[in-house]
């Protein structure tokens, strides 16, 4: 089965965070929540190597970001205070690890590490990708040194599968990095924790789905 047969939601409300795919008006949001987070991210984010971005930048990006989600590419989202005042982080499902599967990947800005935010943000996109888009398999793949990221997945219920050598692109542009693995399967959720907590869903036209 495709990952992509049946999208995900487009907005999520846990307790205490917003997750919805990014707009362009997003940018100035995004861009505060990054340029103050360098230092933190850029020893597990390939991509910070390339910040600080500029606005229009920024507005780019996210005009991407929204147009792979709208043509079921790739489904990345913001995670926003309730209010939607403030990027807290991103987050996503992505497609890159074949049919019956989707990938979590997260970043928390560094005011807010601590918090149990990309706990909270990946136990609601695990439940969207098995009850919504109807995947078999769930990943999270990190970087074997990053201790505080790993506990996410553990914590979750998520099994540790393998270390793969070499695997992930490396943050300084040298050899390929290791990485861990940690998968969740469908029949795995409802005796996780994720099953569990307060979640609602909607879609595209703010239609509530059940989550």
């Amino acid at each position: 089965m495709s990952p992509t047969a049946h999208p995900p939601p487009y907005r999520l409300e846990t307790e205490r965070l917003v997750i919805r795919c990014w707009e362009p008006r997003d940018a100035p949001l995004l861009k505060d929540a990054l340029d103050s987070s360098l230092d933190h991210l850029r020893p597990w984010m390939p991509w910070a190597a390339g910040e600080p971005q500029t606005l229009d930048e920024k507005v780019d990006l996210l005009r991407r970001f929204r147009g792979s989600f709208d043509l079921g590419d790739d489904f990345v989202y913001g995670i926003f205070s309730l209010d939607e005042r403030e990027v807290v982080g991103g987050t996503g499902l992505h497609t890159r690890v074949g049919d019956g599967a989707l990938e979590i990947g997260y970043w928390i800005r560094a005011s807010q590490v601590g918090r149990g935010y990309a706990g909270e943000a990946a136990a609601a996109l695990t439940r969207a990708a098995v009850r919504v888009c109807r995947v078999d398999r769930v990943e999270i793949r990190i970087d074997p040194a990053n201790e505080k990221s790993l506990a996410v997945p553990r914590r979750l219920g998520f099994t540790e599968e393998a270390t793969l050598r070499r695997r992930l692109p490396s943050t300084s542009g040298g050899a390929p990095q290791d990485v861990v693995v940690f998968t969740l399967f469908a029949d795995d959720l409802e005796a996780s924790p994720c099953a569990g907590r307060p979640l609602a869903g909607y879609d595209a036209l703010a239609r509530a789905i059940p989550v």
